[in-house]
């Protein structure tokens, strides 16, 4: 009987194995994009970018790491040459969920306090150690408009 009992569990096993795939659905992939904003000469290009990116795939988490004269446009009253301000499109895009981080490295070489960053920013440590970070850890892709 035992043994009877063993072989209906090895023939039945394999069976009810092939429906745990489908009980537990993979999730979804979700897509990752981390952009890299290096310099300041064309950050209404790079917000385009990502306007369009999340008009392609609405799904997409994407974050901003902003260092050096790319933070230029996270910072309050910054205006691109035509005298449009930066902070209307930055909390357009924050509303999509799109993260913006800066580069605490670059406050300090350039002696700008943490006030005169946009409220839709976060600050953080090292810009290039946030992007390396997010590549190696998390799966970001990596985008430089």
């Amino acid at each position: 009987m035992k043994l009877f009992r063993m072989f209906r569990f090895l023939v039945l096993l394999p069976l009810l194995l092939s429906f745990v795939p489908a009980a537990q659905a993979e999730a979804p992939r979700v897509e990752k994009v981390v952009y890299h904003f290096g310099d300041g000469t064309n950050a209404m290009g790079g917000l385009r970018n990502i306007r369009n990116h999340l008009d392609a795939s609405p799904n997409a988490q994407i974050v901003v790491v902003a260092l050096g004269g790319g933070i230029d446009f996270l910072l309050e009253g910054a205006a691109d040459k035509n005298g449009n301000p930066y902070e209307v499109v930055v909390q357009e895009l924050a509303a999509r969920h799109v993260q913006f981080r800066v580069c605490n490295n670059t406050l300090k070489a350039r002696g700008l306090g943490k006030e005169k960053v946009l409220p839709e920013a976060t600050i953080v440590p090292s810009g290039v150690a946030e992007i390396s970070r997010l590549q190696a850890l998390e799966g970001y892709a990596y985008i430089k408009p």
